[in-house]
C-alpha cells in the first residue's frame, strides 16, 4: 500500500492474502463446477487479468496516504479492476466473494461520499449474482448476508477514516504546539543570554569604565593645581583598568569572578571592602557565622551584588561609611550592604535620590542618562541564585540592600527565571 507505518503494512498484507485466497478458491470452484461451459477460456483469461491488474495496482497505483486525496492513477486502477471483476462476475458467479478484499483494497482510500455508494453497487451485484445461480427455494441469507457484511465493512472503514482524520488534526496541533514551544524556548534562551550579558557588563565593565572616567576627569581638573592628587587618580584608574580587564577575560570564558578564583567569599568581600574604602568613605566587612562551602553561583551572585551595591554607595549616596555583613545560617545565607548616605524614596525610576559623587567629582550628562540598571541587575542575580533582594531606604538616613538565599533547595535554572 506504499505506507511505512507498521500497522498499515500489516493491514495491507492481510488484505492481499485474503484477496488471493478468495481468488484461488473461486477459481478452483469454477474449474470444478463450470469448466465445461463454452465461455471457459474467457473466464480463465478474466481471472488472469483480474489477478494481474490487482498485482500491478499494488506497485503502479498505490493507495494514497490517509487523509490525502486519491490520485488519478489509483482511481483508474480501481475502475479497471472493478470492471474486470464485474465482467468476471457475469460469466463466473464463483468470483462473488472477491468483492470483499477488493472493497478493502481500493475503497478505503476513497472519501466516504464516493466509497459508500460504490460499496452499495458492489453489494447489489453480489446479491444479484447469488440469486441468479441459486438452486431451489430462495435462501434469505443470500439477500441479507452480503448487505449486512458490506454494511459492517463500510461502517468500519468510514469510522476508521474519521478517527484517522481526528487523529491527524490532533497530531498537527501537537506538532504546531511543539514547534511554537521550540521557538519560544529559543527566544527565551536569547533573552536570558542577553539579560546575562547585560548584567555581567553592567557589574564589571560598565562600573569600571564609569569609575575610570570620573577619575580621569578629576585628574584633568587638578593636573596643574595638585599634581600629586592627579597622579593618585591616575593610579586608581590604572588599577581599576587592570581589574576590569581580568574580569572581562573571565567573563568571556564564562568563569567565576576573578576575586573568587583563589579566595573564599569572605576573603573576596574583605578585599572588596578594602578596595572601595577611600578618603571620605570607609567600608567595613563583617562575618556572622561560618559560610562553609557554598554553590559557585551563589558566591558569584553575592559578590556581584555587593559590588553593585557599593558602586551605588560610591556614586550616588554621598556616604561616609558603608558596612558589608555576610550572615551564614544552617539553611540561609544573607548579605547586607548598608550606608549612612542621603538615602532615597524606594519606588519606580532611578535607583537613588541624588547625583553621583566620587571624591567631589560630579557625573557627566551621559552618565546621568545611563543610570538605573543597578538594582534591577541585582534583583535578577538574586532570583537566579534562588534568593530575594530587598531595599530599605529613608531620605537622609541611608540605605540597606539585603539579599537572602535559602540553601535548602538547589539553584533554579536562570532560563526559567528569565521566562518567569
Amino acid at each position: 500500500m506504499g505506507h511505512t507505518d507498521p500497522d498499515e503494512r500489516w493491514l495491507g498484507t492481510v488484505v492481499h492474502l485474503a484477496f488471493f485466497v478468495l481468488l484461488g478458491s473461486s477459481f478452483v470452484r469454477f474449474l470444478s463446477r463450470d469448466r465445461g461451459a463454452t465461455h471457459t477460456g474467457w473466464v480463465v483469461a478474466l481471472y488472469a487479468a483480474f489477478c494481474l491488474f490487482y498485482v500491478l495496482g499494488r506497485f503502479l497505483a498505490p493507495a494514497p496516504r490517509p487523509g490525502s486525496a486519491p490520485t488519478s492513477r489509483h482511481l483508474a486502477w480501481l475502475g479497471s479492476v472493478s470492471a474486470v471483476w464485474v465482467a468476471l462476475l457475469v460469466l463466473a458467479p464463483s468470483a462473488t466473494w472477491c468483492a470483499m478484499p477488493l472493497l478493502f483494497a481500493g475503497l478505503h482510500a476513497l472519501p466516504p461520499r464516493i466509497a459508500v455508494p460504490l460499496a452499495a453497487v458492489l453489494t447489489a451485484l453480489v446479491v444479484v449474482s447469488e440469486v441468479r445461480v441459486a438452486d431451489g427455494a430462495l435462501n434469505p441469507n443470500m439477500v441479507v448476508a452480503p448487505p449486512a457484511v458490506a454494511a459492517v465493512a463500510t461502517a468500519v472503514m468510514v469510522h476508521l477514516q474519521r478517527q484517522g482524520a481526528r487523529q491527524r488534526v490532533l497530531i498537527d496541533d501537537l506538532v504546531r504546539t511543539r514547534r511554537d514551544l521550540a521557538a519560544f524556548e529559543r527566544q527565551a534562551g536569547v533573552l536570558a543570554e542577553r539579560q546575562r550579558l547585560s548584567t555581567e557588563i553592567h557589574d564589571t565593565l560598565a562600573q569600571g569604565l564609569s569609575s575610570q572616567r570620573m577619575l580621569l576627569h578629576a585628574a584633568e581638573r587638578v593636573w596643574e593645581s595638585d599634581p600629586d592628587t592627579a597622579r593618585e587618580h591616575l593610579r586608581e584608574a590604572a588599577e581599576i583598568s587592570s581589574r576590569s580587564l581580568a574580569e572581562a577575560r573571565r567573563f568571556v570564558h564564562d568563569l567565576a569572578p576573578a576575586d573568587l578564583a583563589a579566595h573564599s567569599l569572605p576573603e573576596a568581600l574583605t578585599a572588596l571592602a578594602a578596595r572601595e574604602s577611600r578618603p571620605g568613605l570607609a567600608v567595613e566587612f563583617r562575618l556572622d557565622g561560618d559560610p562553609g562551602p557554598l554553590p559557585e553561583r551563589v558566591e558569584a551572585a553575592l559578590l556581584r551584588i555587593a559590588q553593585g551595591a557599593l558602586a551605588n554607595v560610591r556614586e550616588h549616596a554621598a556616604a561616609t561609611r558603608g558596612v558589608l555583613t555576610l550572615t551564614c545560617l544552617d539553611d540561609l545565607v544573607s548579605l547586607d550592604v548598608a550606608d549612612n548616605g542621603r538615602g532615597f524614596a524606594p519606588g519606580p525610576g532611578p535607583e537613588s535620590g541624588g547625583p553621583a559623587r566620587l571624591r567631589g567629582v560630579a557625573p557627566t550628562p551621559e552618565q546621568d542618562r545611563t543610570r538605573g540598571h543597578g538594582l534591577p541587575a541585582m534583583r535578577i542575580r538574586a532570583r537566579q541564585a534562588g534568593g530575594t533582594l530587598s531595599v530599605e531606604s529613608v531620605p537622609g538616613e541611608g540605605t540597606v540592600v539585603t539579599v537572602a538565599v535559602p540553601l535548602t533547595s538547589f539553584v533554579p535554572d536562570p532560563l526559567e527565571e528569565s521566562v518567569a
